[in-house]
């Protein structure tokens, strides 16, 4: 029997500003960003009458970039904060260096770089950075 690889796609909520933050990421990695707001759904989609409310609407409720980064995302009901806080790291590696430093630059614009790009003592080049919506990310260069 043939085993069908399994793909793991990071899935990021967001306070209503989930289509700001999948263009950025766009902006960033490029790729096709596909867009579906709450409102394309029928009146009573959900079950969760806050996802059927009427400022939930233009609010997205699926998104998807697809490219080298595939990341999958959506507006929280229940979660206003325009930040996203929770407890993860997204890691990004490759010995694209050229690539690898452009979205490190990328991702710190309005963000904070939390550990600078450097060559490490294991002999990678290594740093992370929170963008500017809370998330996140770990960018290993690998020798």
């Amino acid at each position: 029997m043939t085993q069908v690889a399994v793909k793991l796609n990071p899935h990021l909520f967001f306070g209503g500003n989930c289509q700001e933050a999948m263009e950025f990421y766009k902006g960033v990695f490029g790729g096709e960003l596909i867009l579906a707001p709450y409102g394309d759904g029928p009146a009573d989609a959900h079950k969760d009458p806050k996802a059927n409310s009427a400022e939930m609407k233009a609010k997205i409720m699926y998104a998807k970039l697809s490219g080298d980064i595939v990341l999958l995302a959506s507006d929280n009901p229940h979660h206003t904060d325009a930040k996203n806080t929770g407890q993860f790291g997204l890691s990004l590696e490759s010995p694209d260096e050229i690539r690898l430093k452009r979205y490190f630059e990328k991702l710190a614009e309005k963000g904070q770089i939390t550990a600078p790009l450097i060559k490490q003592f294991w002999g990678d080049t290594f740093g992370m950075v929170t963008d500017q919506f809370g998330v996140n990310w770990m960018v290993t260069i690998t020798t």
